[in-house]
């Protein structure tokens, strides 16, 4: 089973939990959503009513623990830390996984600087070992470790939920990529409707130098016979040659 897949499992069955709970009730499975080791996009379940009745009440903050788990990094939970309620460890291991997907998306190189900053790791090789054990083998990143370069070659990453304005940009990346598919493809069309053409004239022209060889051929056969005449030998015997005469 794919990630994406089993995410679609994961967040029916906590969609279906938040529509059957209410005010402080949310607080834990808010815990358990964003704790989850399979768990990645968090935007149906923000979507949920009970979820959004939660602004303004004393309960918001487990709202606003969501929507950092949706969009948000390790860095922005540091700057408001004194605000949201201290996280739990999968808590902190799923959101700098969530901080690593962020880095990806705009950048397939990653330094190792960057990353330790980001991450708050000490040193290489717990960087290492998080890329390898808790991204890599979680399924949702690829890419290489590169040490002579320290930095991470990123080939897939798993996307996150879309942030405010990211939906225009990405409509508007997806219109330019439709628009040169469609471009693409009408080249494609017209080079094979060319070859089309050119496969024929040459049938064409192999007909036309068939006919005219056949045609010579006739017209040698008729234009030639042959006449046998006798010659005489040294030694007065005579010899019949064929020849060909008009």
């Amino acid at each position: 089973m794919d990630i994406e897949q089993k995410q679609e499992e994961i967040i029916d069955h906590f969609v279906k939990q938040a529509s059957s709970l209410e005010g402080s009730a949310l607080g834990s499975l808010v815990v358990e959503a964003t704790s989850h080791p399979s768990l990645f996009a968090f935007s149906e379940i923000l979507a949920v009513p009970n979820v959004l009745q939660l602004e303004g009440t004393e309960t918001s903050v487990n709202l606003d623990v969501l929507r950092l788990f949706s969009q948000g990094t390790w860095s922005d939970y540091k700057s408001d830390a004194s605000r949201l309620p201290q996280l739990v460890p999968d808590q902190v291991l799923k959101l700098k996984q969530l901080t690593v997907l962020t880095l990806a998306e705009t950048n397939k190189v990653l330094p190792y600087d960057q990353l330790m900053q980001e991450l708050d790791v000490i040193n290489v090789r717990e960087l290492e070992d998080f890329l390898i054990n808790e991204c890599m083998y979680a399924g949702i990143v690829r890419g290489k470790l590169d040490q002579l370069r320290k930095c991470f070659e990123v080939q897939f990453a798993a996307g996150r939920d879309p942030r405010p304005g990211q939906l225009g940009s990405m409509i508007h990346t997806l219109s330019n990529w439709l628009d040169t598919s469609n471009n693409l493809l009408i080249s494609i069309q017209e080079k094979m409707k060319w070859a089309d053409t050119m496969t024929e004239l040459a049938k064409e022209h192999k007909k036309e130098v068939e006919d005219r060889v056949e045609e010579v051929k006739k017209s040698s056969s008729h234009k030639f016979h042959t006449v046998t005449r006798p010659t005489l030998t040294s030694g007065g015997t005579r010899r019949f040659t064929p020849n060909l005469v008009e």
